[in-house]
């Protein structure tokens, strides 16, 4: 059974003594300090495109390093800060209990941007440590794996030595919310059913793919555990939580349920059941049995089934309270967030049939769906999240109304274009190579395209920045805003 979240169960409860707030503040300070980071590192690819890198020579500061950067930053630096964060603001609300240690909480805060600063340096330094005579040498003497800097695997290019502290970080995180959880009575909100198994997911990925495909597992198979890897840090890590808080917030900010609470168990099940069987769309038409690459096919286009009723359900919430998408600024970051997840499974759904991978597969538009997902639906979610709760966190309104617009239409607006072009770009150049013109046609043809990328990232960035201004300016001045 599902509890309807718009009702409070115990209005005597101070809910403001169960968050610790300025906890929630370093979480998102944090977070919004790696995207500022991973922002420049895409800004750096975007700039090496159209042959205007600003940093050539510097090899510690290569694009190619700072590619891996600019990935990790957003998903372990960003997206988790920011969801941590969250989750001490909602899951004490939903369970109307404290997380099991604030010390604790503290404790994996700072431990966590040890792992996030640590892997950018393993990232950025360790090739160039791994050529130091002296490393050589004691590598050699104690018999250490001599991979200090970036694995070869995509999304888990953490250093090996991190990968540990890594799960034992995210084992603690459960451990800590999961008290307060597995100790509510009555009914339980579809929010906390995604939040747990958001924790037991997250925790069994990264360990199947930081550890299997290294150590264990050989060739042909670790390719299909390496992609049920990347897709399920996307499926099992980001979207149940992402999902979750969306079930969370919505029905709040609306003051109505939502919509069909069958609905919402559907798209747990389903999301549960079907994403799983995905990350072999990642390599079709290779040595892994054919029967697993139709399977995982399958399985994707029936997600985006899944999807549409999760859509309908938040549709049918809004229904009659449409006005609310103009004036109230967080759920116009959420719906918009949703449409575009939407159009991402839509787009995912189509890529993955053998046919038209036979066209798209290492093109940009492989790029645009993956700037597509990260930032036009996750992103959009959790700055919809922070432009409800900074001002509660801060306890002020907003000091500019005008620059929360400019941050969302900058962002959606930079996205929209990013995607599209990158989209469109692929297409050129899937007919390109299929075409076997020379190699130097589809670069020269890509360069429009990639000029528009570069001014789409920008006006991203520029987004960011009226953020950042806006809450210096909240932070310092403004009148004092009622806790809701």
């Amino acid at each position: 059974m599902v509890a309807d979240e718009s009702q409070t169960a115990v209005p005597s409860i101070d809910t403001r003594r169960l968050v610790d707030r300025p906890l929630v503040l370093c979480y998102y300070f944090a977070a919004l300090a790696y995207l500022v980071i991973s922002m420049l590192g895409g800004i750096l690819m975007a700039l090496q495109l159209v042959r205007w890198n600003v940093l050539e020579g510097i090899e510690w500061l290569s694009p190619g390093r700072w590619r891996m950067v600019h990935t990790n930053a957003v998903a372990y630096g960003f997206l988790a800060n920011a969801f941590l964060g969250t989750l001490h603001w909602a899951i004490p609300r939903l369970s109307l209990r404290p997380v099991l240690s604030r010390s604790l909480s503290w404790f994996i805060f700072w431990a966590w941007q040890f792992i996030v600063v640590a892997t950018a340096a393993g990232l950025v330094l360790g090739p160039s440590l791994q050529a130091e005579p002296w490393v050589v040498k004691l590598a050699s003497r104690w018999h250490i794996p001599l991979s200090v800097g970036a694995q070869a695997l995509e999304w888990g290019e953490t250093p090996f030595w991190i990968d540990p502290l890594a799960l034992l970080g995210l084992a603690l995180v459960a451990v800590n919310f999961m008290a307060p959880i597995v100790r509510t009575p009555g009914p339980m909100y579809v929010s906390l059913w995604y939040f747990m198994a958001a924790f037991v997911w997250t925790f069994l990925t990264y360990a199947m793919g930081n550890f299997l495909p290294e150590y264990v597992v050989p060739g042909t198979s670790a390719g299909a555990i390496a992609g049920l890897f990347i897709h399920d840090l996307v499926g099992l890590f980001v979207t149940p939580l992402g999902w979750g808080l969306m079930y969370y917030f919505v029905p709040i900010m609306l003051k109505k349920p939502i919509w069909s609470h069958g609905l919402s168990l559907v798209g747990f099940w389903g999301l549960a059941f079907f994403y799983p069987l995905q990350g072999i769309h990642h390599f079709l038409y290779t040595p892994i049995p054919m029967f697993l690459q139709y399977g995982a096919v399958i399985s994707t286009i029936a997600v985006e089934l899944v999807v549409t009723t999760v859509i309908i359900n938040f549709a049918g919430t809004l229904w009659g309270r449409g006005r609310d998408f103009w004036d109230n600024l967080p759920i116009r970051w959420f719906y918009t967030g949703m449409v575009f997840y939407f159009l991402t499974c839509l787009q995912c759904a189509l890529q993955v049939t053998l046919t038209f991978q036979k066209l798209i597969h290492f093109s940009d538009w492989v790029v645009g769906h993956a700037h597509l997902v990260m930032f036009g639906v996750f992103s959009m979610w959790l700055f919809g999240v922070m432009t409800y709760l900074f001002p509660r966190l801060l306890d002020r309104q907003w000091a500019s109304r005008a620059l929360c617009e400019w941050h969302y239409w900058l962002s959606a607006g930079g996205i929209l274009v990013m995607s599209s072009d990158l989209i469109l770009a692929g297409i050129f150049q899937g007919y390109w190579w299929a075409a076997l013109l020379p190699w130097d046609v589809s670069v020269m043809g890509s360069r429009p395209f990639w000029i528009i990328r570069l001014v789409a990232g920008l006006c991203m960035a520029a987004g960011v920045v009226c953020f950042l201004i806006n809450i210096a300016w909240t932070a310092r001045a403004g009148s004092r805003a009622a806790d809701r």
